[in-house]
């Protein structure tokens, strides 16, 4: 009976090694917050005039839940939002109008919604 506890004992300690060295975490669904990252650029003019500093802001269509980012110096922005549709909004100032914005935008979990663009249109002083 002898060879038989030494080899159960073996055995226990070999499951025992195996087991992992740190915790186990059940890695499950998604959270409901996890989402995408809608991104584009505001420009100026006919479009290459890059317009930075200017906050740009996408609010969710059926919370009111707002996100918002300030364009780098290349006139470019990128907010992380929760699965959900967007509508977009940026920051004006006197004598702007915007001649181009982007539609609605449906972001979904892990999607890059690129190229939400604006362009502004500055008036010239009367």
């Amino acid at each position: 009976m002898r060879n038989g506890s030494a080899l159960v004992a073996g055995v226990l300690l070999l499951s025992v090694a195996c087991l992992p060295r740190g915790p186990v975490v059940d890695a499950g669904p998604k959270p409901v917050g996890v989402g995408g990252t809608i991104a584009g650029r505001v420009s100026a003019g006919d479009g290459t005039t890059p317009v930075s500093a200017r906050k740009v802001i996408a609010i969710d269509t059926a919370s009111g839940a707002r996100f918002e980012a300030s364009t780098a110096t290349n006139g470019g922005y990128t907010i992380k939002v929760p699965a959900g549709t967007y509508r977009l909004e940026v920051e004006m100032r006197g004598g702007e109008t915007v001649s181009k914005q982007p539609d609605t935008t449906e972001v979904n979990v892990g999607d890059l919604d690129p190229a939400r663009d604006f362009v502004l249109s500055i008036r010239p002083p009367a």
